[in-house]
């Protein structure tokens, strides 16, 4: 055997390694759109590894294929070619109602507008992703109860979405986020519709999940001040990845 090659063949292997020890793995990723007959790329052979208990703010002009890059690792879209593989699963694999079942075990949502249910308290609306596990009564009201009072709104579980501010909905939509427990928080523009106050309360709260809680958080987001909150910050633009750096808090 050549040099080169079992040069190639250790570099393969500590590859392999790094994929066994990252929560995220993300290697040579194309996904492409059709709009009629145009063929539109949006992202262009993205590599990108994360390790359990990461913090990484996704930023970049609209349409640089942050949210498409989101929604690829939480295995809501998959690519049109290469390797997406998140907590050992290549979601590329996998079929739509195995890529259901993983999202509840391993995926938590946060998104820029709350997306609760009006008619339902702040409890109901925390429980709601645990309606389709196998928990009894009362392991969801535990669940429950642990959730809203990581975020603070223990004190507010029977309000209505209509009795709470902004602030206040953005914490229990990340309740419902982590009420599963799951390895990593997805969030799309978190802060976007929070004045500055509610908005450093959230990153505050974002921060604890990710340090004490050990969550890996990957966020979106347009706000530098927010992208200062994470580990590492990665810049998109027009589908590449054009810039990756340590973030300065």
């Amino acid at each position: 055997m050549s040099k080169m090659s079992v040069t190639e063949s250790a570099r393969n292997r500590a590859a392999s390694a790094g994929d066994r020890e990252s929560i995220v793995s993300v290697r040579n990723v194309f996904k492409e759109f059709w709009r009629d007959k145009i063929k539109i790329p949006v992202l262009e052979g993205i590599h990108l590894t994360l390790a359990p208990g990461d913090y990484l703010a996704l930023m970049g002009p609209s349409g640089s294929g942050k949210s498409t890059l989101l929604n690829l690792i939480a295995g809501l879209d998959q690519p049109t070619s290469g390797e997406v593989r998140v907590c050992q699963t290549d979601l590329g694999r996998t079929s739509d109602s195995e890529l259901a079942r993983w999202r509840a075990r391993n995926i938590g949502f946060i998104f820029q507008l709350y997306n609760l249910m009006p008619v339902l308290t702040a409890y109901e609306n925390v429980e709601l992703p645990l309606t389709l596990t196998s928990l009894n009564r009362r392991e969801r009201d535990e669940h429950v109860r642990a959730a809203l009072e990581v975020v603070g709104l223990a004190d507010r579980m029977h309000h209505y979405p209509r009795q709470l501010s902004g602030g206040q909905e953005q914490r229990v939509a990340i309740a419902r986020a982590i009420v599963s427990d799951p390895r990593i928080l997805v969030a799309d523009e978190p802060t976007g519709d929070l004045d500055a106050q509610s908005g450093a309360e959230i990153l505050q709260l974002m921060r604890q999940l990710n340090e004490e809680f050990e969550k890996t958080i990957i966020m979106v987001t347009h706000d530098p001040h927010a992208a200062n909150e994470a580990k590492t910050i990665v810049h998109l633009e027009k589908g590449k990845l054009v810039e990756n750096t340590s973030a300065t808090t």
